[in-house]
């Protein structure tokens, strides 16, 4: 018996060291792109073609923050910076001002003309639904509208495509909330706003939190409508990424230092909130 047990642990100790070493592998292949940019915004345009191996910075080149110095000072750049901040938070807050109660309805109320369950499906096709096939009505409109080249613009069509994602995922956090404590507070004298603003809410700040930071991501990383809206005033760091390419080709040292700030800013944001993360994708799984 004691053998047994032996044999066991020395076999749990192997499989936990392979899956260790696959994980190890996985986590390594997708972060060396992020190294890759990172040592790349770090050579002079000379060494960007010249440094061999896998570029370690003192080793295979003498770094400079010679890029990075350039492009902060770029008026473009820091526009495309101030753009995708401004678009991707007023999106997400537009998002959650709107998704929240949404879900909340979705959750607590029966609709009797369209069922809940057709509503919620609706929402879900507007996810799976190209963005592509809506450039042409988008773009008609903002022009109608005079908003062509404007971060509202933006802020509006983010909002639009990140709704469907808010509604989902907060519908089911709301319906694996207790609903005892919003009968408590309708037996109290409270109505449904009151339920939902000074009980719901609190409760499910995790979830917002978590749902938020998702969704900001994803407005922070919108290129298509960027593009095709934006020209000089409203531009956004993807498109700004984008336009590394001059007469000589593309100018990977700039390229490195804009994939650098792309990607800092929600790397950022998800480290400070990082624990509301796993509460907030967590609430309500575990049962009890």
């Amino acid at each position: 018996m004691r053998e047994l047990r032996v044999g066991r642990t020395k076999g749990d100790s192997l499989r936990y060291s392979i899956y260790s070493l696959i994980a190890i592998c996985v986590a390594l292949m997708f972060l060396f792109p992020i190294y890759w940019a990172f040592s790349t915004s770090l050579r002079n345009p000379l060494d960007t073609f010249t440094v061999s191996g896998i570029g370690i910075p003192w080793l295979n080149f003498e770094p400079t923050i010679d890029n990075w110095v350039t492009q902060i000072a770029s008026p473009e750049a820091r526009r495309a910076l101030t753009n995708s901040t401004v678009i991707a938070v007023g999106a997400s807050l537009v998002a959650l001002v709107l998704g929240a109660p949404a879900a909340y309805a979705l959750a607590r109320f029966e609709f009797r003309i369209i069922g809940n369950k057709d509503i919620t499906i609706w929402f879900l096709s507007q996810r799976v639904l190209p963005p592509v096939a809506t450039i042409i009505p988008f773009y008609l409109v903002f022009r109608f509208l005079g908003l062509l080249d404007t971060e509202l613009a933006l802020i509006l069509i983010n909002a639009t495509f990140i709704l469907p994602f808010v509604v989902v995922i907060l519908r089911q956090t709301f319906l694996d909330m207790p609903i005892e404590l919003e009968e408590a507070t309708l037996v109290d004298g409270g109505g449904y706003l009151t339920s939902f603003f000074h009980v719901v809410l609190p409760l499910a700040a995790p979830s917002i939190a978590a749902t938020g930071l998702i969704i900001f991501a994803f407005a922070w990383n919108e290129f298509l409508f960027a593009i095709t809206i934006s020209s000089r005033d409203a531009i956004t760091v993807p498109v700004h990424m984008a336009g590394a390419v001059d007469t000589r080709g593309v100018q990977f040292w700039f390229m490195g230092v804009r994939a650098m700030i792309a990607m800092i800013p929600p790397v950022l944001v998800a480290l400070l909130a990082q624990r509301y993360i796993v509460r907030g994708l967590t609430l309500g799984a575990v049962k009890g």
